[in-house]
C-alpha cells in the first residue's frame, strides 16, 4: 500500500484512490459528534451561499458553520463540538460549511472511497483502510483556512500512516502538548474567542472515540452528502 500525505483543496483534487480528507480543527471533528449526537446525514458544502441554497430546500435541517472560525450568521451552530454536546440531532439533515474541511471533501472528485478524517475516529479509519485495502492511499491535510500548514491536521495524516504501517506512534501525550502551544490551537486558549471554546480542544482530541468512519455517498458540483458507517 502506497501512502501519501498531501495538503489542501488541491491535493484533495490530486487523490485518485482512497482518500481520507483530515481537518482535526475542527471540522472532521464536528462531523463525528454530530453523528453521534444523531445526524440522519451531513451535506458538506463548499460555499456558505451553497449551505444557504441547500436550507431553502430542506427546511427542516439544522446549518453548521464557519469561516475563520467564527458562527455564521443564521446559522443554528458554529463548528464547534461543544455547541452541540447536548444537541438533540435525531434523524435530522445537517448541512455543514467550512472554511477548509469541506472545501477539501468537495475537491476530492477523482477520490473512491472517499472518507473524513479526525483523531477522533483514527482507529476506526485504519481499520476500515486495511479491510478495504486499496493499493494507493491519499491522507490530505486540509490546513488552516485551506491555505496554511495546520500542524493537527498533519500529525493526524502522520498518525494513521504509521498505524496503517505498523510503525512506533508517537506517544498521544506528546502530541496533545505539542498542539497546545500550535498556532492553530492558540484561539482555544484566548478567552476573547467566543467561537472556539477551550473543551473544543480536548473533544477533537479524544483519540479513537466513535467506532465509525464517514464517508462520501454521493457528490454534486459543490456539495457532497455523507454518511456514517459503523464497523
Amino acid at each position: 500500500m502506497r501512502i501519501h500525505i498531501r495538503h489542501y483543496a488541491a491535493g484533495a483534487a490530486e487523490a485518485t484512490d482512497f482518500a481520507v480528507i483530515i481537518d482535526v480543527f475542527r471540522a472532521f471533528s464536528m462531523a463525528c459528534y454530530a453523528f453521534s449526537r444523531g445526524a440522519a446525514k451531513i451535506i458538506a458544502a463548499r460555499e456558505v451561499e451553497t449551505a444557504r441554497r441547500l436550507k431553502q430546500s430542506n427546511p427542516g435541517c439544522i446549518l453548521i458553520g464557519e469561516r475563520h472560525a467564527r458562527k455564521l450568521p443564521g446559522f443554528d451552530f458554529g463548528n464547534s463540538p461543544t455547541e452541540i454536546q447536548d444537541a438533540d440531532l435525531s434523524d435530522r439533515l445537517v448541512i455543514h460549511t467550512t472554511h477548509a474541511g469541506t472545501r477539501a471533501l468537495t475537491a476530492a472528485d477523482n477520490a473512491e472511497p472517499l472518507i473524513t478524517g479526525s483523531f477522533v475516529n483514527c482507529g476506526a479509519i485504519v481499520q476500515h483502510i486495511k479491510q478495504t485495502a486499496p493499493k494507493e492511499v491519499s491522507l490530505v491535510c486540509s490546513g488552516f483556512e485551506g491555505r496554511e500548514p495546520a500542524l493537527e491536521d498533519i500529525l493526524c495524516a502522520e498518525h494513521i500512516r504509521d498505524r496503517l504501517r505498523g510503525e512506533t506512534i508517537k506517544s498521544f501525550e506528546n502530541i496533545r502538548e505539542e498542539l497546545k502551544t500550535s498556532d492553530t490551537a492558540r484561539r482555544f486558549f484566548n478567552p476573547e474567542e467566543t467561537s472556539s471554546p477551550a473543551t473544543d480542544f480536548d473533544l477533537c482530541l479524544a483519540l479513537d472515540r466513535f467506532p465509525f468512519v464517514i464517508r462520501r455517498a454521493q457528490a454534486a458540483a459543490d456539495w457532497c452528502e455523507l454518511e456514517r458507517l459503523n464497523l
